[in-house]
């Protein structure tokens, strides 16, 4: 008896008389572990995961999601409000959908998900098969920041340096900012190859160079095919010689004349231009065969010309001070900086070598306008007939309107007004005669 009590004591109990075990106390992760030593496992998610779901019902402050585990899992708080607006309003009940796994338990006992973050993992699983398979991705530029674009890619925001931005795209752009370079390109579709993930540092860089084909020749040769004399474009200087400026516009460059920058005379482009300077300029001619694009700046600005000379007409006597002298002829600047030439021809009635025999640099002179050309900004003038009866009317006309000028500045009446009195007209042989006579002295 007493070794039989020892036995008690110890706890020694035969087989057949134990105690059945009561479930009722065996916690989750035991119940987990004894079922899968009996080969019963259930399918716990566990933090991490991505789990495929059925929608079981939607709230303004929750979703719950059957996963097929002990619980519903739920969707709420930040998670929920994470959800695009579209998203969330397209979700139905009886929907499936893919979730990630936050904490396999909350408070209450459900599993704690997440819609977004699950896209997210989903997202990077595909940019990797991507950049394995060296895919090309058609997506559309959905913003920037001061380096380049962002493209969205499989719910990721994807960026695209602007060294890697598609030789078309970059030719195109302008501005200084960051808004005025990108801004516009906000929408437009784009090809890219993914070059660089990175999960973990949350990296995603993408090329539009890489997944384009086309080469600079190429897009010159599409642009010059697309390009219309007389339009007004904007590109970027490139590059400064002595005979003019090239501009690029949409990736092929245009060549803007020395003598199509501007209205004044510019020994240098350098002194309106610098590269890298955003410029409009139109198109005046293409030669497609030489795949030459000819461009023009002053094109788009008032020649200044043009207003100077209107206050100019034919037959018109004028003071010009002679500022050059050519085997040609001689230059003479009238009022307002506007320069005409004296013919040789124009000079004296008796025929002449160098026109230094009759003129001098700045020596002013009395001469008649005889021929204004707007087109080519040339003002023909005489110093011969300067008293030629072909313009005596004018002359006459002149004077009376010049006399009544006077007049009214003086409130006197035209018919009192003292009237002036003109030189007789020299006959040829004293005009000669008088001309010797100034050599003489």
């Amino acid at each position: 008896m007493e070794q039989n009590g020892s036995l008690v004591g110890q706890g020694a109990i035969p087989e057949s008389n134990k105690p059945a075990e009561d479930n009722s106390y065996i916690n989750p992760t035991n119940m987990e572990t004894l079922l899968k030593e009996e080969g019963l496992t259930l399918d716990f998610p566990q933090p991490g995961d991505i789990r495929s779901g059925v929608i079981a019902s939607i709230s303004q402050s929750q979703i719950l999601v059957s996963v097929g585990a002990k619980s519903e899992g739920v969707i709420s708080g930040r998670e929920l409000e994470q959800i695009p607006d579209a998203q969330r309003e397209a979700m139905q009940v009886g929907m499936a959908i893919h979730v990630y796994v936050l904490a396999s338990e909350d408070a209450n006992g459900n599993i704690v998900l997440s819609f977004s973050r699950a896209q997210e993992q989903k997202g990077w699983e595909e940019v990797e098969k991507i950049l394995e398979a060296d895919g090309i991705f058609e997506s559309a530029v959905e913003g920037y920041n001061k380096g380049g674009l962002i493209v969205a890619i499989h719910g990721l925001r994807g960026f695209v340096p602007a060294s890697q931005i598609g030789m078309a795209r970059r030719m195109a752009i302008t501005g200084e900012t960051p808004e005025q370079r990108w801004g516009k390109m906000i929408g437009e579709p784009i090809s890219v190859r993914v070059i660089e993930v990175d999960r973990n540092r949350r990296r995603l860089i993408l090329s539009e160079r890489a997944a384009s084909s086309e080469t600079r020749q190429s897009l010159k040769e599409r642009v010059i095919e697309e390009l219309k004399e007389g339009e007004i474009r904007t590109g970027r200087v490139t590059s400064l010689a002595d005979f003019g400026a090239f501009i690029n516009i949409n990736g092929a460059d245009g060549l803007v004349h020395l003598s199509e920058i501007s209205w004044e005379r510019v020994q240098h482009p350098s002194e309106v231009l610098e590269v890298g300077q955003e410029v409009t300029v139109k198109i005046i001619n293409i030669d497609r065969e030489k795949k030459r694009i000819g461009l023009s700046l002053r094109a788009l600005a008032d020649d200044p010309w043009t207003k100077k000379a209107e206050k100019f007409k034919v037959g018109q006597l004028v003071e010009g001070v002679i500022t050059r002298l050519t085997k040609f002829g001689a230059f003479a600047r009238l009022e307002g900086d506007v320069e005409g030439l004296i013919h040789i021809s124009e000079i004296g009635e008796t025929r002449i070598e160098h026109p230094k025999e009759r003129l001098h640099e700045g020596e002013v002179v009395t001469l008649r306008i005889i021929r204004i050309d707007p087109e080519q900004r040339r003002i023909g003038l005489s110093l011969r007939k300067v008293d030629s009866g072909a313009y005596k009317d004018l002359d006459l006309a002149d004077f009376d309107l010049g006399l009544s000028a006077d007049a009214a500045m003086l409130d006197i009446p035209v018919e009192e007004a003292p009237k002036k009195k003109r030189a007789p007209k020299k006959k040829a042989s004293e005009e000669e005669t008088s001309e010797e006579e100034d050599s003489a002295e």
